[in-house]
């Protein structure tokens, strides 16, 4: 299969010749024909499958076409929305690369920065608006964002916007919206509330799922080092003085550990940088930016703020916290092992965390490979937690380790006269 089957047209072909991509990912394979029908979607695909170009092409070629020979009134004929400023950008970027050779314009919009530089090209005129849902409704209420010509409605990454708290801001725009348009929805995993979502907005969907929900992509090699929390630090050093590692994004859980962590690696002589939403939307472009060009070895991130990032040949993804829900770990690691490239994973695990690492196995379908040839192994892994981590506050410090030790060896002891 190649994207001259697909029936896309010749200036969208010669685009993609010049982006290096000559066969479409399963997702684009399937979600191309059916939206060049007109018809809704419903795509359930994992991150890094090739979605945004599943529905950028048949945008360009369906709004070209109308431009051809439906000519309509001018305004945003396509809006996308989308959970986090990276991946608009992001998605900004793909419908630039894609659309060189048509006469289509299009508009980026988020928060965080001025609004100037925006308003002034949605005054010039765009027909394809990507924008995250805070700024559209704030530009909306401005009556910048004017939405009664629109044509299309694309819904990108649905679980995540739940998971920020935007489902209701989605529900306002939606409202706004004409009810005869074709609607796109893609999530990566399809929780209920989601799942209602898509059937209230969605008319007679085809559905598209390419992977199992919340798979990781097989290209991926996983492995998991067991190690203690105040050795996580080192052991991130260690790893790092393999130099074949090109590249490496590192998860935290916050903020304020990736600042720890990235500063704690420049400090060993490691350029890193840090990148999150208390970040300006500048330094995070610059962050980025240097990653991609490779000025910067270490980009740490939360998990919003990586949402979005696509950087070609990214080696190795570093979850040096694990995270506390297992979704997150597929998304996380997606991030390398992109549209059939091979990627490495590694998890650091602490006592703490056994229990996070149990549930993203279960998840996944998988045991995850442990390292154990590493200079900061954690002694006694698998032992009970101590009994400041029960819930039965009843006993005394260590005592419920001690005793499921002793269960475990099915001795107690020795006996005293009377009893044990």
């Amino acid at each position: 299969m190649t994207f001259e089957n697909l029936n896309l047209i010749e200036p969208l072909l010669r685009a993609l010749k010049t982006e290096g991509y000559s066969k479409p990912t399963p997702i684009q394979e399937q979600a191309i024909p059916v939206l060049l029908q007109r018809k809704d979607l419903l795509g359930c695909a994992q991150t890094g499958t090739g979605k945004t170009a599943a529905f950028a092409l048949p945008i360009l070629q369906l709004l070209h076409q109308d431009e051809l020979y439906v000519k309509g009134p001018v305004g945003i004929k396509t809006l996308i929305l989308t959970p986090t400023r990276e991946l608009a950008i992001q998605i900004g970027d793909s419908f630039a690369a894609y659309g060189k050779h048509l006469r289509l314009s299009h508009a980026v919009i988020f928060g965080g920065v001025p609004q100037r530089a925006q308003t002034d090209a949605l005054r010039a005129g765009v027909d394809i608006l990507i924008a995250t849902p805070g700024r559209l409704l704030d530009l909306m209420d401005q009556r910048f964002v004017k939405l009664q010509n629109l044509k299309m409605l694309v819904l990108d990454e649905a679980d995540r916007m739940l998971d920020m708290g935007f489902i209701h801001d989605v529900k306002k725009v939606i409202a706004r919206v004409p009810a005869k348009r074709q609607t796109i929805f893609f999530s990566a995993t399809m929780p209920p509330e989601i799942a209602l979502l898509a059937n209230t907005i969605l008319s007679n969907p085809v559905k598209v799922e390419v992977t199992p929900v919340s798979s990781t992509a097989n290209t991926i090699k996983q492995s998991v080092y067991f190690v203690e929390k105040n050795n996580k630090r080192k052991l991130l050093n260690f790893l790092l003085q393999d130099h074949s590692i090109a590249t490496a994004l590192v998860f935290t859980r916050t903020k304020h550990g990736a600042d720890r962590v990235a500063k704690q690696l420049n400090e060993a002589g490691v350029r890193a940088e840090a990148i999150h939403g208390n970040k300006s939307q500048g330094a995070r472009q610059r962050a980025l930016t240097n990653f991609k060009a490779r000025k910067t070895r270490v980009l740490v991130a939360t998990d919003i703020a990586a949402r979005g990032i696509d950087v070609e040949e990214l080696t190795h993804v570093i979850n040096y916290e694990l995270p506390n829900v297992p979704e997150t770990y597929v998304h996380r690691i997606g991030r390398t092992g992109r549209a059939g490239a091979s990627g490495i994973s590694v998890s650091f695990c602490d006592e703490e965390e056994k229990e996070y690492l149990d549930d993203i196995q279960k998840l996944i379908g998988k045991k995850i490979p442990v390292v154990e040839d590493q200079p900061y192994a954690m002694v006694h892994v698998g032992m009970p937690k101590p009994a400041a981590a029960n819930r039965n506050a009843s006993q005394r410090p260590g005592q419920a380790a001690n005793n499921a030790a002793a269960r475990k060896k099915k001795w107690y002891g020795p006996r005293r006269p009377g009893g044990r």
